[in-house]
Protein backbone atom coordinates (compact mmCIF):
# COMPACT_ATOMS: atom_id res chain seq x y z
CA UNK A 1 0.00 0.00 0.00
CA UNK A 2 1.29 3.23 -0.86
CA UNK A 3 2.47 5.28 1.96
CA UNK A 4 2.82 2.46 4.03
CA UNK A 5 6.16 1.26 6.00
CA UNK A 6 6.42 -2.46 7.13
CA UNK A 7 6.94 -2.98 10.44
CA UNK A 8 10.37 -2.69 12.19
CA UNK A 9 10.93 -6.45 13.30
CA UNK A 10 11.48 -7.41 17.41
CA UNK A 11 14.70 -7.86 18.00
CA UNK A 12 15.59 -11.60 18.60
CA UNK A 13 17.48 -12.23 21.96
CA UNK A 14 20.04 -15.55 21.67
CA UNK A 15 21.34 -17.17 24.95
CA UNK A 16 20.30 -17.73 28.26
CA UNK A 17 16.81 -18.35 28.85
CA UNK A 18 17.24 -17.49 32.54
CA UNK A 19 16.25 -13.47 33.07
CA UNK A 20 18.54 -10.91 33.85
CA UNK A 21 19.60 -6.87 34.43
CA UNK A 22 19.34 -4.56 31.49
CA UNK A 23 22.07 -4.13 29.09
CA UNK A 24 23.87 -1.77 31.15
CA UNK A 25 26.67 -1.35 33.03
CA UNK A 26 28.84 1.16 34.73
CA UNK A 27 32.19 -0.82 34.21
CA UNK A 28 32.58 -0.16 30.34
CA UNK A 29 32.88 -2.74 27.58
CA UNK A 30 32.18 -6.08 28.95
CA UNK A 31 33.73 -9.75 26.84
CA UNK A 32 30.35 -10.79 28.36
CA UNK A 33 27.27 -8.91 27.67
CA UNK A 34 24.06 -8.93 29.67
CA UNK A 35 20.83 -9.04 28.33
CA UNK A 36 17.91 -7.25 28.70
CA UNK A 37 15.67 -9.16 31.77
CA UNK A 38 13.64 -9.10 34.36
CA UNK A 39 14.09 -8.14 38.10
CA UNK A 40 14.64 -12.19 39.13
CA UNK A 41 18.17 -12.46 37.85
CA UNK A 42 21.09 -11.99 35.50
CA UNK A 43 21.16 -13.69 32.42
CA UNK A 44 24.62 -13.77 29.72
CA UNK A 45 24.73 -14.51 26.25
CA UNK A 46 26.13 -17.64 26.11
CA UNK A 47 27.52 -17.90 23.11
CA UNK A 48 29.76 -14.75 24.51
CA UNK A 49 30.66 -15.98 27.46
CA UNK A 50 34.95 -16.21 27.81
CA UNK A 51 36.46 -20.06 28.21
CA UNK A 52 38.17 -19.85 31.34
CA UNK A 53 35.79 -17.30 33.33
CA UNK A 54 33.61 -18.58 36.06
CA UNK A 55 30.45 -17.91 34.34
CA UNK A 56 31.66 -20.79 31.36
CA UNK A 57 32.57 -22.99 34.68
CA UNK A 58 29.11 -22.43 35.92
CA UNK A 59 27.53 -23.69 33.11
CA UNK A 60 28.90 -26.75 33.82
CA UNK A 61 27.88 -27.63 37.54
CA UNK A 62 24.86 -29.00 37.59
CA UNK A 63 21.30 -27.71 39.42
CA UNK A 64 19.50 -29.81 41.47
CA UNK A 65 17.58 -29.67 44.80
CA UNK A 66 18.94 -30.05 47.89
CA UNK A 67 19.27 -33.35 49.31
CA UNK A 68 18.19 -33.88 53.04
CA UNK A 69 21.35 -33.47 55.69
CA UNK A 70 20.81 -36.55 56.88
CA UNK A 71 23.46 -38.60 58.70
CA UNK A 72 26.09 -35.88 58.43
CA UNK A 73 28.45 -35.41 60.89
CA UNK A 74 31.88 -33.79 60.09
CA UNK A 75 34.07 -36.91 61.14
CA UNK A 76 32.81 -38.34 57.45
CA UNK A 77 35.00 -35.72 56.12
CA UNK A 78 37.94 -36.98 58.17
CA UNK A 79 39.12 -36.68 61.83
CA UNK A 80 40.81 -33.56 62.41
CA UNK A 81 43.00 -31.59 60.50
CA UNK A 82 45.08 -33.90 57.73
CA UNK A 83 48.35 -33.41 55.64
CA UNK A 84 47.36 -33.39 52.57
CA UNK A 85 50.56 -32.44 50.71
CA UNK A 86 52.59 -34.18 52.95
CA UNK A 87 54.96 -31.47 53.90
CA UNK A 88 54.81 -32.39 58.16
CA UNK A 89 52.08 -29.38 58.50
CA UNK A 90 48.58 -29.95 58.94
CA UNK A 91 46.12 -27.86 56.57
CA UNK A 92 45.19 -25.45 59.10
CA UNK A 93 48.60 -24.58 59.81
CA UNK A 94 49.40 -24.36 55.94
CA UNK A 95 46.70 -22.11 55.42
CA UNK A 96 47.76 -19.59 58.21
CA UNK A 97 51.29 -19.48 56.65
CA UNK A 98 49.67 -18.89 53.15
CA UNK A 99 46.84 -16.30 54.42
CA UNK A 100 49.07 -14.65 57.43
CA UNK A 101 51.82 -11.93 56.96
CA UNK A 102 54.29 -10.96 59.80
CA UNK A 103 54.15 -15.07 60.58
CA UNK A 104 56.04 -16.66 63.84
CA UNK A 105 56.16 -19.94 64.08
CA UNK A 106 56.99 -21.97 67.34
CA UNK A 107 60.55 -23.40 67.71
CA UNK A 108 60.89 -26.75 67.19
CA UNK A 109 57.96 -27.56 64.44
CA UNK A 110 59.72 -27.08 61.07
CA UNK A 111 58.03 -23.58 60.42
CA UNK A 112 54.35 -25.87 60.99
CA UNK A 113 53.08 -23.99 64.13
CA UNK A 114 52.07 -20.62 63.38
CA UNK A 115 51.90 -18.75 66.68
CA UNK A 116 51.14 -15.13 65.31
CA UNK A 117 50.75 -13.09 62.13
CA UNK A 118 49.12 -10.84 60.11
CA UNK A 119 45.55 -11.06 58.60
CA UNK A 120 43.74 -8.78 55.94
CA UNK A 121 40.91 -10.40 56.56
CA UNK A 122 39.23 -10.69 53.30
CA UNK A 123 35.63 -10.81 54.57
CA UNK A 124 35.36 -8.03 56.31
CA UNK A 125 38.61 -6.06 54.90
CA UNK A 126 39.68 -5.22 58.35
CA UNK A 127 43.43 -5.76 59.96
CA UNK A 128 43.57 -9.13 62.39
CA UNK A 129 46.32 -9.47 64.73
CA UNK A 130 46.48 -13.51 65.56
CA UNK A 131 47.78 -14.43 68.37
CA UNK A 132 47.64 -19.03 69.11
CA UNK A 133 46.22 -19.13 72.47
CA UNK A 134 43.04 -20.86 74.16
CA UNK A 135 41.25 -17.28 73.75
CA UNK A 136 42.51 -15.42 70.85
CA UNK A 137 43.32 -18.38 68.49
CA UNK A 138 38.50 -18.14 67.59
CA UNK A 139 39.30 -15.06 66.45
CA UNK A 140 41.22 -15.88 63.14
CA UNK A 141 39.57 -19.22 61.88
CA UNK A 142 39.59 -21.87 58.88
CA UNK A 143 37.04 -21.44 56.59
CA UNK A 144 35.67 -23.94 54.26
CA UNK A 145 34.96 -22.16 51.64
CA UNK A 146 32.04 -24.88 50.15
CA UNK A 147 31.03 -25.62 53.84
CA UNK A 148 31.07 -29.30 54.50
CA UNK A 149 27.21 -29.91 55.50
CA UNK A 150 26.32 -28.03 52.32
CA UNK A 151 28.86 -30.30 50.14
CA UNK A 152 26.98 -33.20 51.58
CA UNK A 153 23.80 -31.66 50.62
CA UNK A 154 24.73 -31.46 47.27
CA UNK A 155 26.85 -34.82 46.32
CA UNK A 156 29.34 -35.30 48.88
CA UNK A 157 27.42 -38.46 50.19
CA UNK A 158 28.34 -40.33 46.97
CA UNK A 159 31.77 -39.54 47.66
CA UNK A 160 34.31 -41.83 49.68
CA UNK A 161 35.39 -41.82 52.46
CA UNK A 162 39.26 -40.42 51.27
CA UNK A 163 37.85 -37.47 48.63
CA UNK A 164 35.78 -36.21 51.79
CA UNK A 165 38.97 -36.12 53.57
CA UNK A 166 40.65 -34.61 50.38
CA UNK A 167 38.20 -31.88 50.00
CA UNK A 168 38.10 -31.39 53.97
CA UNK A 169 41.90 -30.24 53.71
CA UNK A 170 41.94 -28.99 50.00
CA UNK A 171 44.10 -25.55 50.40
CA UNK A 172 41.34 -24.69 47.21
CA UNK A 173 38.56 -24.81 50.00
CA UNK A 174 39.65 -23.19 52.68
CA UNK A 175 40.53 -19.66 53.66
CA UNK A 176 41.63 -18.16 56.72
CA UNK A 177 39.39 -15.36 57.65
CA UNK A 178 37.90 -13.10 60.65
CA UNK A 179 36.50 -15.66 63.25
CA UNK A 180 32.50 -14.01 63.58
CA UNK A 181 32.09 -14.12 60.11
CA UNK A 182 32.70 -17.40 59.77
CA UNK A 183 30.37 -17.83 62.03
CA UNK A 184 27.78 -16.17 60.92
CA UNK A 185 28.22 -17.86 57.79
CA UNK A 186 27.94 -21.26 58.93
CA UNK A 187 26.82 -23.49 56.06
CA UNK A 188 25.62 -21.34 53.98
CA UNK A 189 25.94 -21.31 50.36
CA UNK A 190 25.99 -17.95 47.60
CA UNK A 191 22.60 -17.15 48.10
CA UNK A 192 21.92 -17.02 51.74
CA UNK A 193 25.35 -15.48 52.54
CA UNK A 194 28.23 -13.69 51.54
CA UNK A 195 31.14 -11.82 52.61
CA UNK A 196 30.22 -8.35 54.09
CA UNK A 197 33.39 -6.99 51.94
CA UNK A 198 31.31 -6.11 48.44
CA UNK A 199 34.87 -5.96 46.77
CA UNK A 200 35.65 -9.82 47.36
CA UNK A 201 32.39 -11.32 46.72
CA UNK A 202 33.58 -12.27 42.99
CA UNK A 203 36.77 -14.09 43.90
CA UNK A 204 34.66 -15.39 47.20
CA UNK A 205 32.19 -16.97 44.37
CA UNK A 206 34.53 -18.10 42.20
CA UNK A 207 36.40 -20.32 44.42
CA UNK A 208 32.84 -21.72 45.53
CA UNK A 209 32.14 -22.68 41.98
CA UNK A 210 35.70 -23.96 41.04
CA UNK A 211 35.82 -26.31 44.43
CA UNK A 212 32.50 -27.56 43.08
CA UNK A 213 33.27 -27.96 39.82
CA UNK A 214 36.26 -29.71 41.29
CA UNK A 215 34.41 -32.45 43.10
CA UNK A 216 31.85 -32.91 41.24
CA UNK A 217 29.24 -31.00 43.39
CA UNK A 218 26.03 -29.45 42.35
CA UNK A 219 24.12 -25.93 43.36
CA UNK A 220 20.59 -24.97 43.94
CA UNK A 221 19.04 -22.67 41.58
CA UNK A 222 18.98 -20.25 43.84
CA UNK A 223 22.87 -20.44 44.98
CA UNK A 224 23.58 -20.73 40.53
CA UNK A 225 21.70 -17.65 40.17
CA UNK A 226 23.27 -15.65 43.15
CA UNK A 227 26.85 -16.09 41.65
CA UNK A 228 25.71 -15.97 37.81
CA UNK A 229 24.05 -12.44 39.19
CA UNK A 230 27.24 -11.57 41.00
CA UNK A 231 29.72 -12.74 38.53
CA UNK A 232 27.66 -11.13 35.57
CA UNK A 233 27.00 -7.44 37.06
CA UNK A 234 30.70 -7.06 38.88
CA UNK A 235 33.43 -9.48 36.79
CA UNK A 236 31.95 -11.26 33.96
CA UNK A 237 35.56 -11.49 32.54
CA UNK A 238 36.56 -13.39 36.46
CA UNK A 239 39.05 -16.28 35.69
CA UNK A 240 38.24 -19.58 37.39
CA UNK A 241 40.22 -20.06 40.51
CA UNK A 242 42.80 -22.55 40.92
CA UNK A 243 44.28 -22.37 44.27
Amino acid sequence: MIGSEEPTPEPIIVGSETPGLPLTSSFGPSLVPVEESLAAGVAVEESRVEAGTVLAQLETIPVKGRAPRTGYDRDLFGSGWQDPDGNGCDARNDILGRDLTETIAKPGTHGCVITSGVLQDPFTAETIDFVRGQDTSTLVQIDHVVALSDAWQKGAQLMEPDQRAEFANDPLNLLAVDGPSNAAKGDGDAATWLPPNHGYRCDYVARQSAVKAKYDLWMTQAEHDAIRRIVSTQCPAQKVSTE
